[in-house]
């Protein structure tokens, strides 16, 4: 066929593909659906013109090469009128790619939706999960579809990553290691707030490896952002126009789980979110917020309305945002908070604080309220756990220095570190460090 014949061609293939390439786990059965439906639309296809229309469905015209850029967090594309790209280190700049006309857009919309849901394929607005892992949001205007593409990493950044990035330091994440292991006897309640884009679920990715290998944990995000593949006993679930992420928040306290991570919450979820607490699960998420403060401000009124004196199940509250530093944007833990007790409002204790003004970061003052908790259930005196942190802090800043620095080795490491501290320390070359009475 002539190559207007064959674009015909493989436009009805994608066409009879709406929908269907989700369902498909690993490339070759896609390939091979692909190829069944191609001579089902005709008959005498070629093998030639099944491959280019294989290769095709893997290809995204014009954005291809910044799908596959690692810098590149998010592509922008405003129908046939620009495109945009977003990174966090330029900010949002236009590109000089461009969609021609609406029936190369047409076209590139037709690609994208056969990774949709087949229940999903009817809303006006459409979220689509790509075989590299990256999230597109379509929706339809009377001048053309507007897509935004969340272009996730292939390998997620770890803590590691982000120490080295100027995010945080290695004493802050060393208290965020007490906070998400807590000591193998309580791990804390936590909320990340943030702006949008400004690395939230990052940072509750990068906090994957420091879980316990034991733990039952429960994902729920409205669409599937967060790596898991260092956590064997893990549930990931998603939101659907039938499912909301309240009954997802409710059902997870039937599957047993060690802990909830929410992707985000934002509305009545809350409430079961803190019902979870009240019983004795842990929960995790992320929230819009600007500061600590503005957090317990969102949960007391709507749509959250969460009654005042729960808020203290939660433990801890921290801020990340972009912040412009000698002229490039980076991010930055800009608050941690405890929280503290009630009197007329809740208490916050602010343990860590960046000054905008100064670029300074202040010293990460002792955890009070956290510490005295896994004091009493652990044991040990408050000093142990503070001689704790610091050692975890000397920990990381090692398996810095050793290039061990991706998700899954740190959490290699963690599981060491909790089955037998001093083998692991004496294999880091740290046994003088000593370890807690375990």
């Amino acid at each position: 066929m002539d190559e207007k014949e064959f674009r015909d061609f493989e436009k009805n293939v994608f066409d009879e593909l709406n929908g269907k390439l989700s369902r498909f786990s690993t490339e070759e059965d896609a390939n091979r659906y692909i190829e069944s439906v191609s001579k089902k639309v005709y008959a005498a296809v070629s093998r030639e013109d099944i491959n280019r229309v294989i290769e095709d469905s893997k290809k995204f015209y014009p954005i291809e090469n910044y799908l596959n850029d690692q810098d590149i967090e998010d592509v922008m594309i405003n129908n046939t009128q620009n495109i945009f790209v977003y990174s966090s280190s330029s900010g949002s700049q236009r590109v000089p790619e461009k969609i021609n006309n609406k029936s190369e857009l047409d076209m590139l919309v037709r690609k994208l939706k056969m990774y949709a849901t087949t229940e999903s394929l009817n809303q006006k607005i459409l979220d689509v999960h790509l075989p590299n892992g990256s999230r597109a949001n379509i929706v339809d205007s009377p001048l053309g579809a507007d897509i935004t593409i969340r272009n996730f990493r292939r390998a997620a950044l770890s803590i590691i990553d982000l120490i080295n990035a100027g995010e945080l330091s290695y004493e802050l994440a060393a208290r965020l290691w007490i906070y998400v292991d807590g000591l193998n006897v309580r791990p804390a309640n936590m909320l990340i707030g943030g702006m949008p884009a400004s690395g939230k679920t990052t940072l509750l990715n990068a906090m994957f490896s420091f879980f316990r290998p034991e733990e039952r944990i429960v994902v729920i995000e409205e669409t599937y952002e967060l790596n898991t593949e260092t956590q064997e006993n893990c549930v990931r679930l998603e939101t659907s126009p039938d499912v909301e992420m309240q009954d997802l928040v409710k059902n997870a306290l039937r599957m047993r789980p060690d802990m909830i991570l929410v992707g985000e919450v934002r509305g009545s979820e809350a409430k079961d979110m803190m019902t979870a607490m009240n019983i004795g699960k842990i929960a995790m998420s992320t929230i819009h917020a600007g500061t600590t403060r503005d957090i317990i401000t969102r949960l007391q009124h709507t749509p959250m309305n969460v009654e005042m004196d729960i808020i203290p199940l939660i433990d801890v509250l921290m801020i990340i945002s972009q912040v412009r530093e000698k002229d490039k944007r980076i991010r930055k833990i800009t608050q941690v908070s405890e929280i503290s007790g009630i009197e007329t409002q809740v208490l916050l204790s602010d343990l860590y604080s960046y000054d905008y003004k100064t670029h300074m970061s202040s010293r990460i003052l002792p955890s009070i309220t956290y510490r005295d908790t896994l004091a009493k259930l652990t044991g040990y005196p408050p000093s142990e756990i503070i001689i704790e942190e610091q050692r975890r802090a000397k920990i990381l800043e090692k398996l810095n220095q050793m290039n061990v620095r991706d998700i899954k080795s740190i959490n290699e490491f963690c599981r060491d570190y909790y089955d037998n501290p001093a083998r692991a320390l004496k294999r880091i070359g740290l046994e003088d460090l000593g370890t807690l009475p375990w």
